[in-house]
């Protein structure tokens, strides 16, 4: 069962000022759904991806339950070449996940003026425990060099709320 009363990322709350009124929102790798409901409860019209399932299937019947603008799919975006659309998404949420392959479709998939949340574990962090695999862990100044083609609005590296990560929020220019 997914638990939509689940605290929203720290970060995502923290900087909502950066986030459009309202628009398409992409959760990419949403688990149980903690910041699509919270997106959704904030005017996002909410497509909501992770290879989960059954995490899927709660999200998709609590959505509906709740009458909330949510499509919930099962997708494993570290499996062939993804397709994320062009210019389709106000708002792209990433927390705790990272695949590196998937950056360039993440900035083709943000609309000119979309905004960009990404947060995830740096390399530190494999000293406290999960993850310790270097496949999911930034390097020193990984993050921000991979938004490189965006505007920066908001960053971190450190230690927060007790991770190691490193967190974004940027937008596409509007060329």
């Amino acid at each position: 069962m997914t638990d939509s009363t689940a605290t929203p990322s720290a970060w995502l709350v923290a900087n909502a000022t950066f986030l459009p009124p309202a628009g398409v929102a992409l959760d990419v790798a949403c688990g149980r759904g903690r910041n699509t409901f919270w997106l959704a409860a904030h005017g996002f019209i909410v497509e909501a991806i992770d290879r989960n399932a059954e995490a899927i299937a709660a999200i998709a019947r609590e959505a509906a339950a709740r009458q909330l603008a949510v499509s919930a799919t099962v997708a494993d975006l570290e499996i062939g070449a993804p397709d994320l659309g062009e210019s389709r998404y106000d708002l792209i949420l990433v927390v705790n996940y990272l695949h590196r392959p998937l950056f360039p479709q993440l900035v083709a998939a943000l609309r000119p003026g979309g905004v960009l949340v990404y947060e995830t574990f740096t390399r530190a962090q494999a000293r406290r425990g999960k993850p310790t695999n270097p496949a999911f862990l930034l390097e020193p100044e990984e993050l921000r060099a991979r938004a490189a083609d965006l505007t920066l609005l908001a960053d971190r590296e450190g230690t927060f709320e007790g991770r190691d990560v490193a967190s974004i929020v940027a937008r596409k220019p509007m060329r």
